[in-house]
C-alpha cells in the first residue's frame, strides 16, 4: 500500500451507553503516512470513538456504522490464519477474530504510561508478550527485537531498561516504551491517545519528533488524539474536531489551525495562555459559543507584572528559603548508613512577597515539587533554613507545625488521586475546617453553611453538596481540590502542577479562577509547573529549575521575553507553537 492510499475509514459511527449517545455519527478517513489529529475536551468522544476502533469498549455500549481496515497486501489474516477481503468491518468482527487486528493491524498508545504498564512485569517482557502474542517467534528472537526496537525509539541503555520495572525509569522513557508496544508488529495504524498529557514540554517535544521520525519511516497512518491544537500543529496532516460526540469541523491542518470556522474551534484556540502578550483573562470556550463572533466575551487588557515587583522592593517577605537542601538515600549498607544519595534540591534561596504569585518551572526530577514538600515540611530538608511570617519552619516541632499547617495549603496535581472516592464533595471541602478549628467546635449548620459559600465561590453548585469526586468532570474536580485548600483561609497555597492534567479550556477556567481569588482575597501562591507559557500567563516572577539548582530567577515578562540562561531558552523553545 503506498503512502497516501486510504488504511482506515470511519463511516457514520455512533455510541451509546445505556441509551445516552456519546459519539454521534463521526465519519473520516485516515491515509497511510498521515496523521490524522482529533482535537476536543474531556467528554467530547475522541477517545470512545478510538476504542470502538479498538473494539475496547465496555459490553454495555451500543455501536453503529463501520469501521473498514483496509491491508497492505489486499488481505487480512486472522490469528487463526483465515483471510478476509481487501477490506473488513471491524464493528463486525467476534472477540477472537479482533485479537488478531488488535496490536498487529491497528495498535494504541494509552495517555498515561504508567497506569498502561503493568507495574509488577519488566518493561522488556511486556514488548516481548506483545510480539509472540502474534508471532510464532522464540523469546532470544523476541528479545532480540524488542532491544532493536528500543534503540529505534531512542531509549538510553536498552538492554538496562528491558530488565527495568516501569516505577524505575522516568514518564517520557514509559512513554518510549508504550510507543515500542505499539510498534513491534509493524501494524497499519497506531492509535496516540494523548500521548504527551502528562509529559513536559521538552519531553513532549522529542515524543512529537519520535513520533513523526517512526511514521515517516514506516509508513505507518497515525491518529493523534489531543485537547491541545498546539500539540497537533507540531504533528498532524489533518485534523477533526469534536464536540458533544460530534465532529463540527475537519480538513487540512493548515486551514483549520489559521482560519478556523466554527466557534468551538476558535475557542481551543483563543484559551491557550498566549506567548507574545498576558491578559488580565483568559478566553474559555463558553464564551466563544455563547457569541456569534469569535470575539464575544474576550478580554484585551493586558496584566503587567509591576504590582509584583513592587512588593519584593519593600515590606518583609512571607516566605524566604536560604541555602535549601534536600536530600534522599538511593542505597543503604546493612546498619542504615546512606551508601549513595541524591541532592534533590541544592542550596536554593529565594524569598516570595505577599500577594504576589512566584512561578517555579522546570522538568521532571528537577525537583521542584520536592521544594514545595519541603516548605510544607512533607518532606525533611538536610540543611538551610525556610522562614515563614518570621518563625523557622525547620526547626519547629510536629505539634507546633500542625497549628501553622492551615496558613500553607497546597494543591495537588491530579485531582482524581487526591480526593477520596469515599467522600462526598461537602465532606472533602469540610475536613480541614473539621481537624484545624481552634474557637470551638462550629455546628453542623454553621459548617455546611461555610462549605456551600465556598463551593460557589469557586464555581461549584451548591446542590452539588452530597454527590462524590466519580460524578464530577477533572475541572469541577480541581476546583473542589482548591476549594479544600482554600476553606482555612491560608496565606499561602502551593500549586503543584495544578492544571497539567486539565483541557486547555478548563486550564483556561481555573487558571482565571486562581487569579480572581487572589486579587479578591490577597492569596500568595508558589505556582509549580513545567510549562512555561502557563507559568507566564500566572506569575508576577518566574523561578526556573535544573537538577535541584536554581537556574534563573526574574520577573515574568522580562525572563519570557529575553531569557539569560541556555536552558531557560531550551524550555521556551519547546512550548508548542501555532
Amino acid at each position: 500500500m503506498e503512502q497516501g492510499d486510504i488504511v482506515l475509514e470511519v463511516k457514520n459511527l455512533s455510541v451509546s451507553f445505556d441509551g445516552r449517545t456519546v459519539v454521534d455519527n463521526v465519519s473520516y478517513t485516515l491515509r497511510r503516512g498521515h496523521t490524522l489529529g482529533i482535537v476536543g475536551e474531556s467528554g467530547s468522544g475522541k477517545s470512545v470513538s478510538n476504542l470502538a476502533i479498538m473494539g475496547l469498549l465496555p459490553k454495555n455500549a451500543t455501536v453503529s456504522g463501520r469501521i473498514e481496515l483496509r491491508t497492505e497486501n489486499g488481505e487480512l489474516r486472522t490469528e487463526n490464519g483465515e483471510r478476509e477481503s481487501e477490506s473488513v468491518d471491524l464493528l463486525a468482527l467476534d472477540e477472537k477474530r479482533m485479537q488478531g487486528v488488535r496490536g498487529r493491524r491497528v495498535a494504541m498508545i494509552f495517555q498515561e504510561p504508567m497506569t498502561s504498564l503493568n507495574p509488577v512485569q519488566k518493561c522488556g517482557a511486556q514488548v516481548v508478550e506483545m510480539l509472540r502474542l502474534h508471532e510464532d517467534v522464540d523469546y532470544d528472537e523476541a528479545r532480540r527485537r524488542t532491544i532493536e526496537l528500543f534503540m529505534e525509539v531512542l531509549l538510553p541503555r536498552p538492554e538496562k531498561i528491558f530488565d527495568s520495572y516501569p516505577f524505575e525509569i522516568s514518564g517520557g522513557q514509559k512513554q518510549r516504551v508504550m510507543i515500542a508496544m505499539a510498534l513491534i508488529c509493524e501494524p497499519d495504524v497506531i492509535i496516540a491517545d494523548e500521548p504527551t498529557t502528562a509529559l513536559d514540554v521538552t519531553v513532549q517535544k522529542t515524543i512529537l519528533e519520535l513520533l513523526r521520525d517512526l511514521q515517516r519511516s514506516r509508513n505507518i497512518a497515525v491518529i493523534f488524539i489531543t485537547h491541545d491544537l498546539g500539540v497537533i500543529a507540531q504533528i498532524a496532516d489533518d485534523i477533526a474536531v469534536m464536540y458533544h460526540g460530534k465532529i463540527v469541523e475537519q480538513g487540512d491542518a493548515n486551514d483549520i489551525l489559521h482560519h478556523p470556522q466554527h466557534p468551538y474551534t476558535q475557542g481551543l484556540l483563543a484559551c491557550r495562555p498566549p506567548m507574545d502578550s498576558r491578559p488580565r483573562h483568559l478566553p474559555t470556550v463558553e464564551e466563544f459559543m455563547g457569541a456569534e463572533s469569535g470575539e464575544g466575551g474576550v478580554e484585551s487588557e493586558e496584566r503587567k507584572t509591576e504590582s509584583g515587583m513592587r512588593k519584593t522592593e519593600s515590606g518583609e517577605p512571607l516566605l524566604s528559603v536560604r541555602n535549601l537542601d534536600v536530600t534522599y538515600a538511593l542505597e543503604k549498607n546493612i546498619f542504615g548508613k546512606p551508601l549513595k544519595q541524591l541532592k534533590a534540591v541544592d542550596g536554593i534561596s529565594f524569598d516570595v512577597y505577599r500577594g504576589e504569585t512566584l512561578g517555579l518551572v522546570g522538568e521532571s526530577g528537577c525537583g521542584k515539587t520536592t521544594l514545595g514538600r519541603a516548605i510544607m515540611r512533607l518532606v525533611d530538608s538536610s540543611s538551610g533554613s525556610i522562614t515563614f511570617d518570621g518563625r523557622r519552619l525547620d526547626t519547629l516541632s510536629q505539634r507546633e507545625m500542625r497549628s501553622l499547617r492551615p496558613r500553607i495549603q497546597i494543591i495537588f496535581q491530579d485531582p482524581y488521586s487526591s480526593l477520596n472516592p469515599r467522600m462526598t464533595v461537602g465532606q472533602t471541602i469540610s475536613e480541614p475546617l473539621r481537624v484545624h478549628q481552634r474557637d470551638g467546635r462550629l455546628s453542623q449548620s454553621e459548617i455546611r453553611r461555610k462549605v456551600v459559600d465556598l463551593m460557589e465561590r469557586v464555581g461549584l453548585d451548591a446542590g452539588w453538596f452530597d454527590r462524590y469526586p466519580h460524578e464530577f468532570s477533572g475541572g469541577q474536580r480541581q476546583r473542589i481540590c482548591i476549594a479544600r485548600a482554600l476553606n482555612l483561609n491560608p496565606d499561602l497555597v502551593i500549586c503543584d502542577e495544578s492544571v497539567s492534567a486539565l483541557d486547555v479550556s478548563v486550564q483556561a477556567q481555573v487558571l482565571n479562577l486562581l487569579n480572581e481569588l487572589k486579587e479578591h482575597f490577597g492569596y500568595t501562591y508558589i505556582f509549580i509547573s513545567h510549562d512555561l507559557s502557563v507559568v507566564h500567563f500566572i506569575s508576577d516572577r518566574i523561578m526556573v529549575m535544573q537538577s535541584g539548582r536554581l537556574v534563573e530567577l526574574g520577573d515574568a515578562d522580562a525572563l519570557f521575553e529575553n531569557p539569560q540562561q541556555e536552558y531557560t531558552r531550551k524550555l521556551l523553545d519547546a512550548i508548542p507553537r501555532i
